[in-house]
């Protein structure tokens, strides 16, 4: 049996979870608890087209809105807080 997920000749949806991550998903397959149909029925390209146009940032939501810096790669730790003397 093929993967339904790689099937050129079925339509797919885009789907999004509460965290505003993005999935593709074939039509005929029970959208799992959780996410929302957002996009589609369409074909494979265009879904994918979508979910690439609008799903800019790949954290999570709530990491996200934990701030700037939460979770960006690279980004420098808070600094060490000030101890009120100088060496």
């Amino acid at each position: 049996m093929s993967n339904p997920f790689d099937d050129d000749s079925t339509e797919f949806l885009a789907l999004r979870n509460s965290e505003e991550q993005y999935s593709l998903w074939p039509v005929g397959i029970t959208v799992p608890d959780g996410w929302r149909v957002v996009h589609g029925p369409a074909p494979r390209r265009e879904v994918i087209d979508h979910i690439d146009r609008v799903w800019t940032d790949m954290r999570p939501r709530s990491l996200r809105d934990a701030g700037p810096a939460a979770g960006r790669a690279g980004a420098s730790p808070d600094p060490a807080p000030s101890t009120g003397s100088r060496a």
